[in-house]
């Protein structure tokens, strides 16, 4: 059974740094591609951030390139968000998801079936 749980969530004044990560069970991190979301009161989901499985070739949505950064560690079955420059706009629950894509991996969510509970991250002064 694919269980995907975040943490690393949290209060941060806007300029700040946070760290998530997505703890992976019941599957091998390294068959599948791994996508950030993150969904603010009143929004739609929306993609932030993917790295594939095949050659850990990533992808950031506009508004995070340059200020967030995807990795993987296969062996610990983490994948970790970290989010430095934060601003008040980053606020929002950020989910993890996983799913086996071929190639490049992707940020539109009805291509994932499997999800985590999500974190919430606040960034205010």
């Amino acid at each position: 059974q694919v269980q995907l749980v975040e943490s690393g969530g949290g209060l941060v004044q806007p300029g700040g740094s946070l760290r998530l990560s997505c703890a992976a069970s019941g599957f091998t991190l390294g068959d599948y591609a791994i996508g950030w979301f993150r969904q603010a009161p009143g929004k739609e989901r929306e993609g932030v951030s993917c790295i594939s499985s095949s050659d850990g070739r990533t992808y950031y949505t506009d508004s995070v390139k340059g200020r967030f950064a995807i990795s993987r560690d296969n062996a610990k079955k983490t994948v970790y968000l970290q989010m430095n420059s934060l601003k008040p706009e980053d606020t929002a629950v950020y989910y993890c998801a996983a799913d086996q894509f071929l190639g490049a991996c992707t940020v539109v969510p009805v291509h994932y079936d499997n999800w985590g509970q999500g974190t919430q991250v606040t960034v205010s002064s």
